[in-house]
């Protein structure tokens, strides 16, 4: 039974909500935002037709409260929540409530939520679909020895993972038994503090992979799709920073065989919606199941650059019940598109966090570019929420053209204020081992000591030339002598 969405509060905030909304405005769909103490003057707060204020600054009082949220879309009559990314978007107890509350969830179902949200039950699921794993532990360990078992096993190096993981939390490499019983107690530690489950597996490192994903489409008649594959292995800490779509390395074959497990993982747990099916991929050609993303992707724009799709569109249109009309046959790649995370991040000093002021903010336009982001010049950064200001995006016929129009646009990118990933970006893209696809996700590791030496002197050669111009500027304002 089709359901018309005539009203959407979007359960986010900055650059997410605002790119949601704007799908919902071209839709005629109307709009509800809810903000914190933080966020009252934010561009999606302006954007939406009706705003609700949910609390303070700190997200656990204000994004995270689902109670709060709930009442609001109650409040104004919203047919459904959409919830984004991050916050809670991968949470089945809020996914439930909100369809308890009569309200539809923009987004997969509870159950196949909650399967998916866990490393282990993903794994299980996926295993009964004959999709390749990571060689490691079936189930959370019971104790030191069995971690100690399984270790000889598969072998060393192996990384400790928080079944109830993700963003690089809970996650331990060890290299030696001697090393195994802290990090496993450390990756304990750590995920039970940052999710509430301490529980932890074993799998084997793969020591140079490449991080590759495939966006899928499900709607609940059991049609799905996949858009493609996104290359995602730039990353600092375990977190995206570049983003490209296709990847540069796989093959037509090897592109078909990735989708069609990503469409089983999909099929696993009955999956409606937008998706994403992330994989490792060794430096043999083999890919293993990693996990899978149950919502929007912060990267989804490269693939609507290369697919032609709004996929916020098409997930209201499979939350409104509507089946989907597009065949994998239908679908080709259009192009290259890249993505840089646009972060307030001091990249000298660690990727560490830069707040403040937005002095100055103006950001590239032209044909092939697009920027997503959720503030304006004059606002702060706040310390409260996921530092990143904007996302740019560009697409072009090439990859060496779309390399070509991000350094470009980063260039034409003006901000004052606060420190950014821009430099890094442009570094990183304009890279031979990048150019040349020759790179894992370790190239931020691999690359970093070369990116401060350049950054270095490149400040000191701009000193110098500040230096020149002031002495030559001094020089021409002699006075000129006085007659009598």
């Amino acid at each position: 039974m089709i359901k018309p969405i005539n009203k959407i509060l979007v359960a986010n905030r900055g650059e997410i909500a605002a790119r949601i909304m704007r799908t919902c405005k071209r839709l005629n769909i109307k709009t509800v935002a809810v903000y914190s103490d933080a966020d009252r003057k934010s561009p999606h707060v302006l954007l939406a037709d009706e705003s609700v204020f949910i609390g303070p600054s700190p997200s656990r009082e204000s994004y995270l409260n689902a109670e709060r949220i709930i009442n609001a879309a109650l409040d104004t009559k919203a047919d459904a929540i959409h919830p984004g990314y991050g916050f809670l978007s991968e949470n089945d107890v809020f996914a439930r409530a909100v369809e308890k509350a009569g309200i539809i969830f923009i987004g997969p179902s509870p159950e196949s939520i909650h399967t998916m949200g866990n490393k282990l039950a993903a794994k299980e699921a996926a295993k009964e679909f004959r999709i390749p794993l990571v060689p490691g532990s079936e189930s959370a360990l019971a104790d030191l020895k069995e971690a100690i078992d399984v270790a000889k096993q598969i072998g060393y190096p192996l990384l400790v993972k928080a079944a109830a993981g993700g963003g690089g939390k809970g996650m331990r490499i060890v290299h030696s038994e001697a090393e195994l019983e802290s990090q496993v107690e450390r990756a304990m530690s750590e995920a039970l503090s940052s999710f509430g489950d301490g529980s932890v597996f074993i799998e084997k490192y793969v020591s140079s992979p490449r991080h590759i994903e495939v966006q899928v489409l499900a709607d609940q008649f059991g049609h799905c799709i996949h858009l493609f594959e996104r290359e995602c292995s730039i990353q600092r800490r375990h977190q995206k920073i570049i983003e490209e779509a296709p990847s540069s390395i796989l093959t037509p074959e090897k592109r078909e065989t990735m989708g069609q497990d990503a469409i089983r993982v999909a099929q696993s747990c009955q999956y409606r919606g937008a998706g994403t099916v992330e994989f490792l991929l060794d430096d043999k050609g083999n890919h293993y199941f990693l996990e899978m993303n149950t919502r929007l992707q912060v990267e989804h724009p490269v693939t609507e650059f290369i697919t032609g799709l709004d996929l916020v569109e098409w997930q209201i249109r499979i939350a409104e019940g509507n089946p989907l009309t597009i065949q994998q046959k239908d679908l080709t790649i259009n192009g290259h598109a890249l993505e840089l995370r646009v972060y307030a991040e001091n990249a000298l000093k660690g990727f560490s966090p830069s707040t403040g002021k937005l002095i100055r903010y103006r950001h590239p336009l032209g044909n092939g570019i697009r920027v997503d982001d959720g503030y304006s010049e004059g606002m702060d950064i706040p310390i409260h929420y996921d530092p990143m200001i904007s996302k740019l995006i560009v697409h072009a016929p090439s990859r060496i053209e779309a390399i070509e129009k991000m350094s470009s646009a980063i260039d034409a990118y003006q901000v004052h204020g606060v420190e950014t990933t821009l430099a890094f970006g442009k570094f990183a893209i304009n890279h031979p081992d990048f150019i040349t696809g020759n790179f894992d996700t370790h190239f931020v590791d691999h690359h970093m000591a070369e990116f401060i030496s350049a950054q270095k002197e490149s400040n000191f050669l701009l000193a110098r030339f500040v230096q020149w111009l002031d002495q030559k500027r001094s020089a021409q304002l002699v006075l000129p002598e006085m007659g009598e």
